[in-house]
């Protein structure tokens, strides 16, 4: 989940160049992306870095140096940095792609942190502060105090409430495993590990949007996500990979 309804934050957005797209259109990239994390690609991605958001968010500020690269795969990190004092006394992690992304099969290999009041994420977003782009979002999420279940999400134009929880039968945070969602025109379909999970058919989003992943910490959502009692965490991702539909076409979430 991403929101950021700060003008000032806005502003910074723009002045750092991370908002560099044809006002209220964002057009969708057409070519096929595999980024295996190797190491930092810079010319698919970036980390945020140097900024706040709100309300979901509040406590956590994104740092660049939470984002490392090691053994073949792409560490996000969560750690306090040294503030004594709330708010934003914790360093997060957030890693999206420059370009913007519509219908087709998106992946991933991750293993998420299993701690409680953390979120590990993967998901395609837009949003006002993208030149006027309606918030438009696709999720896969993990709740850290039970990762035996993978949360799903989208939103349309800012709507949600399309939650969907899945028990997976394993433990995500023990492994590594391939998630993946495909997005057509009429459709959402969810997969781990190659099967179909969960289906969405009503008002899909249409705006194309960032790959990104993120790890946060949560105040205030204890029923949903368990308290966060300000332990370090770590999610891991080894591969992220993007295959374009032209129209609605089919795959079948494979890894």
């Amino acid at each position: 989940m991403k929101k950021i309804n700060s003008l000032s934050t806005l502003c910074l957005l723009l002045l750092l160049g991370i908002t560099s797209v044809v006002h209220g259109h964002n057009p969708a990239r057409q070519s096929p992306l595999w980024s295996p994390f190797g190491g930092h690609d810079g010319s698919n991605w970036q980390a945020s870095d140097g900024y706040k958001n709100d309300d979901w968010f509040f406590g956590c500020h994104w740092s660049g140096q939470r984002v490392s690269f090691a053994n073949g795969q792409m560490t996000l990190s969560l750690q306090h940095n040294g503030a004594h004092q709330a708010p934003y006394q914790y360093d997060c992690a957030e890693y999206a792609t420059h370009d913007f992304f519509g219908y087709g099969l998106y992946e991933v290999s991750m293993r998420p942190a299993a701690v409680s009041g953390v979120i590990s994420s993967f998901f395609t977003y837009t949003g006002p502060y993208y030149s006027g782009a309606p918030w438009d979002e696709i999720d896969i999420e993990f709740l850290g105090n039970d990762t035996t279940r993978v949360q799903f999400n989208y939103y349309t134009n800012g709507a949600g409430g399309n939650e969907i929880l899945h028990d997976l039968g394993f433990n995500a945070a023990h492994s590594f495993n391939t998630y993946a969602f495909e997005w057509l025109e009429d459709a959402i379909h969810w997969y781990v590990n190659g099967q179909r999970v969960a289906t969405a058919t009503q008002n899909i989003p249409s705006s194309p949007g960032r790959i990104m992943m993120n790890l946060w910490n949560t105040y205030g959502l204890d029923e949903w996500t368990g308290p966060y009692q300000g332990q370090p965490a770590q999610a891991q991702y080894q591969w992220v990979r993007y295959t374009p539909y032209n129209g609605g076409g089919g795959g079948n979430g494979g890894g």
